[in-house]
């Protein structure tokens, strides 16, 4: 059976962000500057990172945090 396939396959989570250039979009201002909170074995431990990440700011419209997942 193949590792993809696996119920023990493994995961990878990266959660980051920074200033974007429009409110609605995903385009980061300077991905030089883009703010990595870390890499993650599950989802849930990523969202709980994303989640304090964007309530720490909150009142800035222009910064976006995102969660992706690399396998």
């Amino acid at each position: 059976m193949a590792e993809a396939n696996s119920k023990t396959a493994k995961e990878l989570f990266v959660v980051f962000g920074g200033k974007v250039t429009d409110t609605r979009g995903r385009d980061f201002a300077d991905p030089d500057k883009l703010d990595v909170r870390g890499f993650f074995e599950n989802y849930a431990s990523a969202m709980s990172a994303w989640r304090a990440a964007s309530q720490s700011q909150v009142d800035d419209a222009f910064t976006k945090y995102v969660i992706v997942r690399l396998w």
